[in-house]
């Protein structure tokens, strides 16, 4: 079955085509050999990469890929053009045994005219020879999570006249004013060029095979990620029409605020860009989306979660997907593919070349804002030895300024979009349009530190995070790549991002000099696990629901924050001051009073899992304006509880809520009245293995088992003479990972090399516990009270996001995960009146806790998980 069957490029369409997807002959030759005569032996399914699950092939091996394919195919048109999508990385084209054309370089669209060789009447015979060897000279980007080898984008016949529209480049005002510069094939000069959309036309004559006209649509609609307008139109010249459309808007920066900062400008005015990188990969396809729906469905993903904008990510993505972007409403920061050897002169020449292809293919998308030359100074690095015989390797002086030419031919080619030189992990930037930097860094005082350190480091005139020689200009700021992937220590591995992503968001709210992130990223790929959805698509569980919230409530362009820690250790009566600010980067509520309304809720395990309300209150603030403002303050005096409060707020506009947010306090008070056991004080027994972590607050028992607890009834507050006898406790169950067996050689490798896709198992890194998904690892834990069974409960799975609050509050250190987030069910057993006469005069039972199938069991403590309790026995 054909899945990729919409016309590949709909803001250059013609109506007269043929979609030569599906299945082709195919023969493969190893690198370093070559086939005169392929036998065709094989097939594959076009357009999928030859490494690719879907190609029918999947073997990612380096070499050549020789495909065939048979066509009967007429038209009326006077000429006829063979077109592929993308061919990685070299290749050539023959029909009917003649060649007809060939082509360097993986990522761009080329066309091969086959008028003369065409039998209109009858077969023709396509055959591509195309060679892919990886070489560290050609783009290449992140292919290693999944090569784009061979045909990798739509191929198709296209019909066109003698004379016709060979490319165009809009620019749009917002007065609705459209301006075309349009390149002709065959047009004798005074040809007419006609562009019409919305009931206006314009026309100019040909001249030189160029034409130049404007028209303006009147009361234009503005295009914006929110209201995504496009008007459809046509370009025509002679017999010749090419369907397109455009989106007014304009792409800018500008000095907005009381503080004076610089921000990015969408039709005039400030735009915060909530940011995803975007690897653009996919297991079944590599980089090619498996089908049309695909790319329509990846921007409402996106959309969902209030995300605004994507970085495509050294990739020049399907132009099928920035067509959807366009429709539905989705910026894109698009990068140039780089590639990872020397940056010789004959890699620097075809770059260049590859650069013009890119950028004149997709300069026409107004969901495109943004261009990224090079990414973290892959390429730009010489590789030499020195006298001494040591390897070296430097961004020599030289390179940075053909990086500046670079940057300006961009500009050249596309004036109308933001251009950025080299997205930084490096403090090097030359020339910007945009001053960003990565960083990856967990733990709540780490990342305020180094967003505190940029936003200080960065003004007009300063060298930090500029090369040498280079000093930032007057530019806006913002993040374009962040995360805790990389911030700790060999790797997060698969791990919960709801509680860092948070707090992280927060802060790049409260410091307005950005107008900004880049959050890395999308999807989990081969070997990092920390987008939103899965590699499947699949939705994560972020936990958000604690605090009456989603993902959208943090991606709000008017935003209430705290300058507080996401939790915080308090005592039982303690008054606590929580320093509000506001965040703006739209008008649409400048000078309007709104309210802030919060609540303090506190949830005492001991007395059910439900939260009672403690306080309430809410204030007014004046919206002043673009970023950042005091909000007020909250005060709040904790309950006298032993538990986790949950201070929640939310943006009022009259009726209309804004946003909702909060944070957590971990509220210590003694207690008398239960008997509190730590998970660790038992014995273990069965398990394949029983071990403690988190320094002990938490136990775990892989496999089938139990934990034996000595319970004196002494001990028990309120023993003698008590009506009824609980048992609460808070549990999950385990599922077993590589990491659980360090005495084991599983064969992992500790150098894994990330940036070039190398496959991983999750579970063998020690920060990996997977955050909360579709998946489900369920069981049951029996409790049992000198051998009765008194109940059996269902443990639905072993989860880890935010609601594993203490699992993150608590960690040991900001390096190292261990098992963060983590956090289990109230379990709630009640004594049987007959079992609790027959105890009553005990001196002790003993209470067990049993795994009795093979999904574990684990057992948080009074500083783990969700609860903040032991195992309690409560008398009443």
């Amino acid at each position: 079955m054909i899945l990729k069957t919409a016309y590949p490029q709909p803001d250059f369409a013609r109506a007269d085509w043929y979609n030569l997807n599906g299945t082709w002959d195919f023969s493969f030759a190893p690198e370093g050999e070559c086939l005169t005569n392929p036998a065709y032996d094989g097939t594959i399914e076009v357009p999928y990469p030859w490494g690719s699950p879907l190609s029918g092939i999947a073997c990612g091996d380096n070499g050549t890929g020789y495909y065939r394919r048979t066509v009967c195919w007429n038209t009326a048109a006077a000429r006829i053009f063979l077109c592929f999508g993308a061919v990685d990385y070299t290749c050539t084209v023959t029909v009917n045994g003649t060649q007809v054309g060939t082509h360097t370089g993986g990522y761009a669209r080329f066309d091969c005219e086959v008028t003369a060789v065409w039998n209109r009447g009858g077969e023709n015979v396509i055959e591509v020879t195309a060679t892919d060897n990886a070489g560290r000279n050609q783009t290449y980007g992140k292919q290693g999570y999944g090569d784009a080898r061979g045909i990798w984008q739509t191929v198709w016949l296209e019909g066109r006249a003698e004379a016709y529209i060979s490319a165009f480049f809009a620019k749009t005002a917002l007065d609705g004013t459209v301006s075309y510069e349009i390149e002709t094939d065959g047009a004798a000069d005074g040809m007419t060029v006609t562009a019409a959309f919305a009931g206006v036309s314009a026309s100019a004559a040909v001249a030189d095979g160029k034409a130049s006209l404007t028209l303006c649509i009147p009361d234009a609609k503005l295009w914006t990620p929110e209201e995504p307008n496009l008007y459809d139109g046509t370009l025509s010249l002679g017999d010749d029409t090419v369907s397109t459309y455009v989106g007014i808007r304009e792409i800018g920066t500008g000095v907005f605020g009381e503080h004076g900062h610089r921000y990015i400008t969408l039709n005039g005015k400030p735009y915060y860009i909530n940011g995803v990188l975007d690897q653009s990969f996919n297991p079944r396809g590599f980089f090619t989306l498996p089908s049309d729906d695909d790319c329509k469905e990846e921007i409402l993903r996106l959309k969902r979660i209030g995300i605004n904008m994507a970085r495509i990510h050294i990739k020049a993505e399907e132009p099928l997907k920035l067509y959807y972007a366009d429709k539905l409403g989705l910026l894109i920061m698009e990068d140039l593919p780089c590639f990872w050897g020397n940056p010789t002169p004959e890699t620097r020449a075809q770059y260049e070349k590859e650069l013009v292809e890119q950028i004149t293919r997709d300069r026409n998308h107004p969901s495109i804002f943004y261009w990224v030359v090079f990414n973290e100074t892959w390429g730009l690095f010489t590789n030499y030895e020195k006298e001494d015989g040591t390897k070296a390797r430097e961004y020599l002086p030289e390179t940075a300024e053909w990086v500046v030419s670079c940057w300006e031919k961009v500009k050249a080619l596309d004036p109308t979009r933001l251009v950025e030189d080299n997205s930084p992990c490096n403090w090097d930037h030359t020339k910007t349009d945009v001053n960003t930097w990565h960083f990856y860094s967990n733990g709540y005082e780490r990342v305020k530190e180094v967003v505190d350190s940029f936003c200080r480091g960065a003004y007009v005139g300063s060298q930090y995070n500029f090369k040498s020689g280079y000093t930032m200009e007057d530019v806006p700021c913002m993040n374009s790549e962040c995360g805790n992937v990389w911030g700790i220590e060999g790797n997060a591995g698969d791990s919960d991002i709801s509680w860092q992503y948070k707090y992280m968001m927060n802060e790049f709210r409260l410091h307005d000099k950005l107008c900004g992130f880049v959050f890395t990223e999308f999807h989990d790929v081969v070997n990092e696990f920390n987008g939103y959805y899965k590699i499947d698509n699949s939705d994560k569980d972020f936990g958000y629901d604690l605090y009456g919230m989603s993902l959208r409530d943090l991606h709000a362009q008017d935003y209430v924050g705290a300058d507080h820690p996401p939790m915080k250790t308090v005592s039982a009566g303690e008054a606590v001051d929580i320093p509000m600010f506001g965040s703006s980067f739209t008008d649409a509520r400048h000078g309007k009073v709104l309210d802030v309304v919060w609540q303090l809720t506190v949830t005492d395990a001991a007395y059910g899992a439900h939260p009672d309300l403690c306080d309430t209150g809410e204030f007014s603030v004046v919206w002043r304006g673009y970023g950042a403002f005091p909000a007020g303050v909250i005060r709040v005096v904790m309950p006298e509880v032993d538990g986790i409060a949950c201070l929640t707020w939310s943006l009022m506009d009259g009726e209309e809520t804004v946003m909702t947010n909060g944070l957590l306090f971990d509220v210590v008070c003694d207690r008398a009245d239960v008997l509190a056991i730590a998970p660790t004080a038992g014995d273990a027994e069965g398990f394949t293995k029983a071990f403690a972590v988190q320094d002990g607050k938490k136990q775990n028992g892989l496999g089938a088992g139990a934990f034996t607890y000595t319970v004196i009834t002494a001990d028990i507050p309120g023993w003698d003479g008590a009506d009824n006898v609980r048992i609460l406790f808070e549990a999950a169950t385990r599922a077993p990972m590589t990491h659980d067996f360090p005495e084991e050689d599983n064969g992992s490798k500790i150098d894994l090399n990330y940036m070039l896709g190398y496959r991983c198992d999750p579970g063998a890194n020690p920060n990996t516990f997977a955050q909360t998904d579709e998946n489900r690892y369920p069981g049951t834990v029996e409790v049992s009270i000198d051998g009765t069974v008194i109940d059996v409960i269902t443990l639905p799975d072993c989860p880890a996001d935010s609601r594993g609050a203490l699992s993150h509050h608590y960690q040991a250190s900001d390096r190292h995960l261990d098992e963060a987030g983590t956090y289990g069910y109230l379990c709630d057993v009640r004594i049987p009146s007959a079992l609790l006469l027959k105890l009553r005069d005990k001196e002790s039972f003993v209470l067990t806790l049993r795994a009795p199938g093979e999904h574990g069991l684990s057992l948080f403590g009074r500083k783990s998980g969700r609860y903040a309790m032991d195992i309690l026995v409560m008398a009443e």
